[in-house]
């Protein structure tokens, strides 16, 4: 059974206090037939939320590793099991519990937390004392240019996650004999670090298609308005609107865009599905675009898991919540670790990070390879498409599982 460490305000609770309090090591890498891993997750503040999916993803690989009879290792089964701390959602107090778990509770193998800013403090911890740390919510890209050796990342980073509009924008107008570079653009994003790594893909694809971008507009990080943007919009009429601006911004975008009657072809967003948008503004949504790094539906899987949707079944069961895809991704880095240990046949840790480098596998969310830099350039990004209230996967056309509906119908 997993158990819960709780360390609000540099309290320790529960057995762990106890076992600090007379200086032994709480949880070296190996306990009898257990292997430790170490995780700071954000269980209280404002990604406690995605936290506690954050959690919930590992705990229940956790559990179905261990129903499964364990990892095997040199003819012996090996449970795991993960030590967690509370970080608040702060990364200077992330970045002293990834101390706390490596120095005082003897952790060998890190996992992430949620979100990027708390990895990148994090990962040089884990650099600095040579801890492999498999994380599925850190999306910075720049946490990839850092040189870190120690450091993958099961998701696609984020300047991915909106460049499958503009690709699906091009595969549409080639589909009605139009050339791509007619196309314009429209972009709004919040001035953060994500939403600039996404409007830096977008412009990438944009000018590999030949593309014209005609807004490029900067949002505060309030994100409480969006209607001189909206009232340019309206003015110049692009083809494509991209937005990002996390679930704030979702939200801003689709009800916005309804109240003024903002009426283009395409527009994508990031965050709609957390937004709950389709949910609680279904009229004004109808056929907005949402990146998503997993879907039920997708065509994965793997032989802990079954299929991606065996997998949506099996959490929802255990939680009583369907599983968001910062969930999946979670569950996705303890098995990177279980491909890992397996294939190395050893604890140590050195071995182990080898073996994370040269993983090459399938899983229920999907294939996982990393490059040198530790990113997983196996996995695509997906696109939901609002359809009739509900999230349909409309690209890649490959995982496609509903046509896309376009020029997307403006509500009335």
């Amino acid at each position: 059974m997993v158990k819960m460490l709780k360390n609000p305000r540099w309290a320790v609770l529960g057995a762990v206090a106890l076992v600090l309090a007379v200086g032994g090591p709480a949880s070296p890498k190996v306990e009898g037939d257990t292997i430790i891993l170490g995780a700071a997750v954000s269980l209280t503040g404002k990604y406690s939320t995605n936290g506690k999916n954050t959690k919930d993803g590992y705990e229940l690989a956790v559990k179905r590793i261990n129903d499964m009879g364990g990892i095997k290792i040199n003819n012996k089964a090996y449970k795991l099991k993960v030590v967690y701390y509370d970080d608040e959602s702060t990364p200077a107090r992330g970045a002293q519990l990834a101390e706390r778990l490596i120095n005082q509770d003897g952790v060998k193998f890190m996992l992430g937390p949620y979100s990027s800013g708390l990895t990148k403090a994090i990962a040089p911890v884990t650099e600095k004392y040579r801890i492999p740390h498999v994380e599925g919510n850190g999306a910075d890209r720049e946490l990839f240019a850092q040189g870190y050796k120690y450091l993958f990342a099961v998701l696609s980073t984020s300047d991915q996650y909106l460049r499958e509009a503009i690709n699906l924008a091009a595969e549409q107008a080639q589909k009605q004999g139009k050339d791509p570079k007619t196309l314009k653009i429209a972009m709004a994003f919040e001035n953060d670090p994500f939403s600039m790594d996404v409007r830096d893909g977008v412009i990438e694809d944009a000018k590999r298609w030949g593309m014209k971008i005609i807004i490029d507009d900067k949002l505060p990080p309030e994100l409480n308005d969006m209607a001189a943007t909206l009232t340019k919009v309206k003015a110049v009429k692009p083809d494509i609107l991209v937005v990002s601006g996390h679930a704030k911004g979702a939200i801003l975008a689709v009800r916005q865009t309804a109240e003024m009657k903002v009426d283009v072809p395409m527009m994508a967003v990031t965050h709609c599905d957390s937004a709950r948008v389709a949910e609680t503004m279904p009229d004004s949504a109808e056929g907005f675009l949402c990146a998503s790094q997993w879907d039920r539906s997708l065509r994965y899987g793997d032989k802990w898991f079954g299929t991606a949707n065996d997998y949506a079944n099996r959490f929802a069961e255990h939680f009583n919540y369907t599983p968001p895809y910062q969930a999946a991704e979670s569950t996705a880095a303890v098995l990177v670790y279980v491909d890992a240990f397996e294939r190395a046949q050893s604890f140590d840790p050195e071995k182990v990070r080898d073996a994370i480098a040269k993983t090459d596998m399938m899983t229920f969310y999907g294939p996982v390879k990393f490059d040198e830099t530790g990113k997983n350039t196996a996995k695509p990004m997906v696109l939901y498409q609002v359809q009739e209230s509900r999230y349909k996967v409309v690209a890649p056309t490959k995982f496609a599982d509903t046509k896309l509906i376009w020029p997307r119908k403006a509500p009335k």
